[in-house]
């Protein structure tokens, strides 16, 4: 079976198991990006709180989020963890979109995938995963998403070893799969779930997996 039959067919029965997820939850392109820097290294639950400090003080806006001092924002976004380091992650981000594109999300979510994933790596803070996130979910570009729930799902599947790096797996996807943003959106929420609910790090719950067998 080739490579294409399988993430197809795993898809497949991700779908069949988890049906559709509609990640990214956010209500506005821009709240998805600030989510994507406020997730790393911590669990979901803690982002939301974090998010709902900025809705609270009226700061969840590229203009008011830019003018905001550094002190004050840590404060707000503190549930999330690092509050110092994101806090410093989101003013580059901010500081990157002020000054490359005048401010401009409409400009700078409508220019090609390639510029885009390019301006984001350019920024201090933000890696692959980051940056491809958010060309995903906030952008809508077919970006697909690598996570360490995807490098454990499918080195336990024989379809990544431990030498992949993080663009030699998704290359692996985008070659196989059709450049679809909502395909790669629903494919890659799945395989969190999946990481989350039953392939573990220690401990998998094998028995019953939508991947068992596959």
């Amino acid at each position: 079976m080739s490579t294409s039959q399988r993430l197809n067919e795993l898809y497949q029965r991700l779908l069949d198991a988890y049906g559709p997820l509609g990640w990214w939850p956010g209500e506005s392109p821009f709240e998805v990006m600030v989510g994507a820097v406020l997730t790393q290294n911590t669990n979901w639950a803690n982002v939301v709180k974090a998010i709902a400090n900025l809705k609270r003080a009226g700061v969840l806006s590229l203009p008011a989020l830019g003018a905001l001092e550094r002190p004050r924002l840590a404060q707000l976004i503190r549930p999330a963890g690092y509050y110092n380091l994101k806090a410093g992650r989101l003013a580059n981000l901010l500081a990157m979109v002020n000054e490359r594109y005048e401010g401009d999300l409409e400009w700078f979510f409508a220019q090609s995938t390639g510029e885009m994933r390019r301006s984001l790596l350019a920024v201090k803070g933000v890696g692959p995963e980051t940056a491809d996130s958010i060309c995903l979910y906030a952008a809508g570009k077919p970006v697909f998403v690598i996570d360490a729930y995807t490098f454990r799902i499918l080195g336990r599947h024989g379809l990544a070893d431990q030498d992949m790096g993080y663009f030699e797996l998704q290359e692996l996807f985008m070659d196989a799969l059709p450049a679809d943003a909502a395909m790669f959106n629903q494919f890659h929420a799945m395989l969190v779930n999946l990481g989350k609910d039953r392939c573990k790090k220690t401990n998998p719950v094998c028995q019953g997996c939508p991947a068992e067998g596959w």
